[in-house]
């Protein structure tokens, strides 16, 4: 039952995260990095950000898979199912919020905010729900464990390339501009980690009192 439960805060988490996105795609003031290029692909193909994430979440998958070959660990695999549901809840999030205003900068500056808290908040419940790492984090595991080198500084590198990427593909195939990549990526690689920190008590707190264990047990 208690898996059950956790499934169940990880499918809030992300759609808490999808909502966050969504936001952040309608504030137009540039998305978390490793949303910049499922959304500058949405915008070279006939892919909606959704459909784009899973193909990157899915190209990820490979990747691990190609770094870790024999370490690889099959259960890992989860990240695939999750990659669809992250997907089309993204794609649901933009359409629930197609029609909501956002007139001036001021107006973008706040949405940007909400969807930056709201990524933060759905974070926080994906990492207390403790189920499946997603495909992101497992590619920086992945290289973690294949070049032994640290997880902060590569989750850095991962995405600063991942907005290099994005800024590239948008230069050379959106007019010469530069979409998805503004202040608010900035922001948001520099909010996103702190804001879930500043949840992970309220959210494990909020799952004890639903029957899911959150001791961190030293042993």
């Amino acid at each position: 039952m208690e898996i059950f439960k956790r499934y169940v805060m990880l499918c809030v988490g992300l759609l808490i995260v999808a909502f966050g996105v969504a936001f952040s795609i309608l504030a137009d003031l540039g998305t978390s990095p490793i949303s910049c290029p499922p959304y500058v692909a949405s915008m070279l193909c006939p892919l909606t950000v959704g459909e784009a994430t899973i193909v990157m979440h899915c190209i990820f998958i490979l990747i691990q898979m190609a770094l870790l070959r024999k370490d690889y660990e099959w259960v890992q695999l989860m990240q695939l199912p999750v990659a669809f549901v992250f997907g089309y809840m993204t794609d649901f999030a933009c359409w629930c919020i197609a029609d909501v205003p956002c007139p001036n900068y001021l107006m973008q500056v706040v949405w940007c905010l909400v969807g930056i808290v709201l990524v933060g908040v759905g974070v926080a419940f994906e990492v207390v729900a403790g189920v499946v790492t997603l495909a992101g984090e497992g590619l920086v595991l992945a290289i973690c464990k294949a070049f032994k080198t640290r997880f902060d500084v590569t989750k850095v590198v991962v995405d600063v390339s991942l907005v290099a990427l994005a800024c590239v593909a948008s230069y050379l195939w959106l007019g010469g501009k530069i979409h998805g990549v503004r202040e608010g990526t900035l922001a948001a690689a520099l909010l996103v980690g702190v804001i879930a920190q500043w949840c992970n008590r309220p959210v494990e707190r909020l799952a004890g009192a639903i029957g899911i264990n959150t001791r961190r047990d030293s042993d």
